[in-house]
């Protein structure tokens, strides 16, 4: 279906993300997406597609679970998106504090790495010329 479409199945969603119909139901299990019922299928609305948009986005970022509930959690809460733009800008400076740290750390084993092997190439070059 289309975007402007007022309801999506779930096929219609995992189709749009690239994602599995298992995943999205992953997200309903969690609280994300609530889709309404019509016997066993599952009718998502432009709120629930937006929800599991914004969830995947969080997954991408490397966000957990909790983290992006309580993201999205907020946005119902409110009108005025000032509390959830102020704790999303917090919870992405965190993960950016997280990546950094992390990029230091490979950074400093990739150094490791390469003064070891420094070591061997050179240990072999002496003992293939002796």
């Amino acid at each position: 279906m289309s975007q402007t479409a007022a309801t999506f199945a779930i096929s219609d969603l995992a189709r749009e993300f690239g994602i599995t119909p298992r995943t999205i139901r992953f997200w309903e299990d969690q609280g994300i997406v609530a889709p309404q019922r019509e016997g066993s299928r599952r009718i998502f609305t432009r709120r629930d597609r937006a929800r599991l948009k914004m969830a995947l986005r969080g997954k991408r970022l490397g966000l957990s679970l909790a983290e992006i509930k309580d993201l999205i959690g907020m946005y119902a809460s409110t009108g005025d998106e000032t509390p959830q733009l102020l704790e999303c800008l917090r919870v992405i400076d965190k993960r950016r504090a997280v990546l950094l740290q992390q990029r230091e750390d490979i950074e400093a084993m990739l150094a490791e790495i390469a003064q070891f092997e420094t070591l061997c190439r050179d240990e072999l070059a002496r003992r293939n010329a002796g």
